[in-house]
């Protein structure tokens, strides 16, 4: 029986290991925060600023299912102040492409989180 493949990093250098990372997978001029998740140790909370006139913000829970894969949850999109509807290709386009850019932050972070 093999042992579990389950995430082992400290969540608080897990967040530090994404808060330097994410900012080279996504556009320039996109900002990210990136946060743990108080009640749970292998979250983590993405929110991302679009570049550009847009005023997007988006949000994602990004659970570790194991050391290696993780689940991408979107949780919110708001225009400036105001919460939208995801549903509409402009946003859906956005939301796909940052989906790929946390997965290729967490492909990157693999070096720590499966050692």
């Amino acid at each position: 029986m093999s042992k579990s493949d389950k995430l082992t990093l400290d969540q608080v250098e897990l967040v530090n290991e994404w808060m330097t990372t994410l900012p080279k997978v996504l556009q320039p001029t996109d900002q990210a925060r990136v946060w743990a998740d108080e009640a749970d140790s292998n979250c983590l909370w993405v929110h991302i600023m679009a570049a550009g006139h847009t005023g997007y913000t988006i949000d994602f829970k990004v659970t570790y299912v194991d050391s290696r894969e993780i689940k991408v949850e979107l949780t919110d999109v708001q225009q400036g102040t105001t919460h939208i509807d995801e549903r509409s290709d402009v946003v859906q386009n956005l939301v796909d492409d940052y989906v790929r850019h946390i997965h290729e932050c967490a492909q990157a972070l693999q070096k720590v989180t499966h050692a």
